[in-house]
């Protein structure tokens, strides 16, 4: 059994730096131990809301429209120089106050660099959501063209014939390790990307042998900063108000697709990901739950030896808890019983693991220097403290280096072995002292395995209930760098007959992880850990509108090629109306596109779709190829004319991405910007989420609101959608919260007609709610599912049994009436679930006649 850890210490930004307190010295007190904390409680709704919006519709359109450059295609060899246009200088930069490096000093900074030698060279990774540059850095030994090439030729015999590469004598003598520093994803953690700024400098003047080996026999690669927006502004989210430290499975924004793109393009071997604060430093690996779709026994092996080896070299600085406030180094595995776990894939190091990463870290630095220490502290002590950090940053990093020297043949071997456990359908291997000798304290706890399906198959035809978020999802895994075939010919499987193009997902692949950890349901996790630092659920088989059948069989012999993107499933009947379903977050945002530019849509008497006039079909064909979508012929007459919706919104970051995603005319509001004064003859419906308290708007803006709910109406979520129900007297319900730390993939009902029709037979849930005690007036769109509703995830009764997903089994989650929804579910959170989102457009469509 593994040993007893004490509870986890501080363990995100706030609560950390609540139990650091300053001495006269400038000293720091023996941390408090504190429970987990969850980054829902580091930050208030109405803070939330505020970074909604402040998020520029540009934003948006950058991160719906930004591809990552393919890094791969470039022929050339090390160094790869250029020379960077300087940034304009900004001294509101928050980096200034700290000692710190701006980000307008970077690029000058990187082309001093690239003078100093043969050895830097620096490409344009992409341009974050608020448009700046991100800049990927290689240091390695000079490599001719050819050289290159043959590095490029052995990183793919890795990947995609990994038996051939085991036996490979050239590429066990010649293949440079790849690592990878990922720096500043959250902006107001900043010293990683100054430590990587003054490693690469060292490794480029170093001239002693031990250096020149170093890059002799590996390719370092640094992220400079993954979110510049962040930096300059001191904020953990980017411009658009996204923690992409949360976004790497549904990888909305353009930083998160440049970093995804490094993962795949780069393939490294070791990575480690830079944040702050936590005292002591802590170095993954982490506590249960483990991710069940990696080669966990290959990961832990290498993630907790190179763990030590930071520890050592942190330590070894000889910072001391008296002297400087520096705490002992924690290794949440080896140090703590669970909180601080890597089971969920939309962190950076756990995205990782499935692109072929078999050391895999995140590393928190210790001193606090962000949010109330910025504000508060004296700019001494923080640039004190940052310094700290800096060498903190600076020693995980050279102990990775060392690791990585030392070990190349067996990390490259331990990476080899992950693709061919895919490739080869192998089994997983358990996690144990005899699979991992050398760590301490496995036991049962720590031993999560799964049972891959033979294959995953994404129909097409009959099959399948949206044609357009099938081919969202295929484009999904191949951005992802999952496999993905189509068949040529109608066929059979597990009992199922496929028709022709449907897409067949092998799970005999090198990523097979990765595919499933996208398509799967995934687990109930409840029982396993009383608690959870972030999501534990997210299945894209089930949120993202299309069919994706797990295949048990055998054999799998299906008629097939090899496909690199979806045939476009665009549609425009040659004749006569047209018939736009309202299936799919594409689908909405083409009719927006339609009611913006004045023409005359009419929602059919199901509501399930809407009928376009023949006059439009030129308007319709542009809409069908930008958005992939059909519209078929009709002859339905009737229906109910719609009209460009304008959508005052207090809701969170995700929300009010996945509301323009969807092309409505989206006014963010919170308390403050209605107490700021607010023309409400601007909007048509209050979408509330986050951030409106009623109890806290002044008179006038009181009054202002309660007179627009009285004449349009409210499309409310969770406890501040039913709170603002209840002050306006609209819905005559009766809201029950459940487990505020409740979250995953759930099974609900939806009912016939209304504004779920067409949805999912499965939903997300984040503290969910439900709703009882229901008005005669009230309509119920949706209800939990009878039995346990949560498929996977975690969630738990409250210590009074109360709050559980028993309670909440068949109950109403989404409901209607004249002048309101409310639900108790969450169809847009962090603008994943896609297959939800039309939910939440039909209410606000329907909401605001």
């Amino acid at each position: 059994m593994r040993l007893p850890r004490p509870a986890l210490i501080a363990t995100a930004t706030a609560t950390a730096a609540a139990t650091l307190l300053l001495s006269p010295h400038g000293a720091l007190a023996e941390p408090t131990p504190q429970p987990p904390t969850r980054e829902r409680e580091t930050e208030s709704a109405s803070e939330g809301a505020d970074r909604a919006a402040g998020a520029p519709e540009s934003t948006a359109d950058r991160a719906l429209t930004s591809p990552a450059p393919d890094l791969t295609t470039d022929a050339r060899g090390y160094p790869r120089e250029q020379n960077l246009t300087p940034d304009p200088q900004n001294p509101a930069d928050k980096s200034i106050k700290l000692g710190l490096t701006p980000y307008h000093a970077i690029a000058p900074k990187l082309n001093a660099l690239q003078r100093l030698g043969d050895r830097v060279s620096v490409e344009i990774a992409g341009r974050s959501a608020g448009g700046h540059r991100l800049y990927l850095v290689t240091v390695t030994a000079p490599e001719s063209a050819k050289q290159a090439r043959a590095q490029e030729r052995m990183r793919e015999l890795i990947e995609n014939a990994p038996q051939a590469a085991a036996k490979d004598p050239a590429l066990k003598a010649a293949y440079k390790t790849p690592v990878f520093f990922n720096n500043n994803i959250h902006g107001n953690e900043w010293e990683g990307t100054d430590a990587a700024l003054k490693l690469i400098e060292r490794l480029a003047k170093a001239k002693d042998k031990d250096t020149t080996d170093l890059l002799a026999r590996n390719r370092l690669y640094f992220n400079i900063t993954a979110n510049p927006d962040g930096r300059i502004a001191g904020t953990r989210a980017n411009a658009g108000g996204f923690d992409m430290n949360r976004d790497f499975i549904t990888a909305s924004q353009p930083e998160v697709r440049a970093m995804r793109q490094i993962e795949i393009d780069k393939q490294p071997a070791v990575m480690l990901d830079l944040h702050g604060y936590v005292n002591g430093t802590l170095i993954e690996p982490a506590t249960p739950p483990h991710g069940e779709n990696y080669e966990y026994d290959l990961f832990l092996k290498n993630t907790y030896a190179n763990a030590l080896g930071m520890e050592s070299a942190v330590n070894g600085l000889g910072y001391t808890p008296g002297k400087d406030g520096v705490e002992p180094v924690q290794i949440p595995f080896r140090d703590q019983e669970e909180g601080w776990d890597d089971w969920p894939p939309i962190f950076t190091p756990q995205y990782a693991a499935f692109h072929g990463t078999v050391a895999a870290h995140t590393v928190e630095i210790p001193l606090a220097v962000n949010n109330e220490e910025y504000d508060e502290l004296p700019v001494a002590e923080l640039r004190r403290r940052s310094a700290i950090n800096v060498d903190v940053a600076g020693a995980a990093m050279d102990a990775t280096l060392d690791y990585a020297q030392k070990h190349r043949a067996s990390l490259i071997a331990d990476q080899i072995e992950v693709f061919r456990r895919g490739a080869t359908g192998a089994a997983q291997v358990p996690v144990s002292p005899e699979t991992v000798p050398g760590v301490p304290g496995i036991g049962p706890e720590d031993v999560y395995t799964t049972d891959f399906p033979r294959a995953y198959v994404i129909p097409s035809g009959g099959n399948q209930r949206s044609a357009t978020a099938a081919a969202r999802l295929v484009d999904h895994l191949l951005a992802n760098d999952v496999q993905v075939r189509r068949a040529t010919k109608d066929f059979r499987l597990g009992g199922t007959s496929y028709a022709k193009g449907s897409y067949v997902i092998d799970m005999h692949q090198p990523k097979r992880g990765l595919a499933n950890v996208m398509l799967a349901d995934g687990r109930d996790i409840s029982d396993k850990v009383s608690t959870m630092y972030d999501i534990s659920g997210w299945s894209l088989g089930r949120l993202w509108g299309a069919s994706a059948d797990s295949v048990r069989t055998a054999g799998l012999s299906v008629p097939s090629r090899t496909v690199h993107e979806t045939a476009g499933v665009g549609y425009v009947a040659p004749y006569g109306n047209l018939r736009l379903r309202l299936d799919d977050a594409r689908e909405i945002a083409a009719l927006n596109s339609l009611l913006a530019d004045g023409v005359s849509v009419r929602q059919s008497t199901d509501g399930g779709s809407a009928i376009v006039p023949a006059s439009a079909r030129t308007k319709a064909a542009a809409l069908a190829k930008k958005y992939d979508v059909a519209f078929d012929a009709t002859k339905a007459t009737g229906g109910t004319p719609l009209h460009r919706v304008r959508v005052a919104a207090a809701v969170t970051p995700g929300e009010l991405f996945a509301l323009r995603e969807m092309n409505f005319d989206v006014a963010p509001v919170s308390t403050a910007i209605l107490n700021a004064g607010f023309d409400w003859s601007k909007a048509d419906v209050l979408f509330a989420s986050a951030g409106l308290d009623h109890e806290d708007l002044t008179p006038a803006a009181r009054t202002a609101l309660d007179a627009f709910l009285s004449r349009k109406g409210l499309v409310g979520r969770g406890a501040v959608g039913a709170a603002l129900n209840a002050a306006a007297d609209l819905l005559a319900v009766k809201p029950v919260e459940g487990n505020g730390d409740a979250n995953g993939v759930v099974r609900v009902v939806n009912s016939r007609g209304g504004i779920t029709q067409g949805a999912p037979d499965h939903s997300f849930v984040y503290a969910p709610m439900w709703f009882t005690d229901l008005g005669s007036s009230v309509r119920v769109e949706q209800s939990y599912a009878t039995g346990n509703p949560l498929v996977s995830g975690h969630w738990r009764p409250l210590d009074d049994g109360t709050g559980g997903p028993d309670r909440a089994a068949g109950r109403a989650s989404v409901v209607s009436g004249p002048h309101a929804v409310l639900f108790g579910t969450e169809p847009l959170f962090r603008a994943h679930p896609k297959g939800e989102f039309p939910q939440m457009a039909r209410a606000l469509l329907t909401v605001s006649r």
